[in-house]
């Protein structure tokens, strides 16, 4: 069984539509997305949970991986792949 991704986001942001594109293009066919501007106590409950104010904040399993930056560097050096492949 893979990893279950989910996604901090908002519906109008820029860096969630990359994290979400690149992720799909990893494979990845579902990802359980919060929108924390329509969701209540949405934002709060994601800074409590995660220590940031910005999205995207995206989760593998249990892994906290950060927010698009943070997902594309994982990418880059590697360790993308065998995340997403674990479960």
């Amino acid at each position: 069984m893979k990893n279950i991704v989910k996604m901090y986001c908002t519906a109008f942001c820029p860096y969630c539509v990359r994290a979400e594109q690149l992720l799909n293009a990893k494979g990845v066919k579902s990802i359980e997305k919060i929108f924390v501007d329509r969701t209540p106590n949405g934002f709060e409950d994601m800074i409590e949970l995660t220590n940031r104010r910005t999205v995207p904040q995206i989760y593998i399993g249990e892994q906290h991986i950060g927010g698009y930056d943070d997902l594309a560097a994982l990418d880059r050096r590697g360790g993308l792949d065998p995340l997403l492949a674990t479960g």
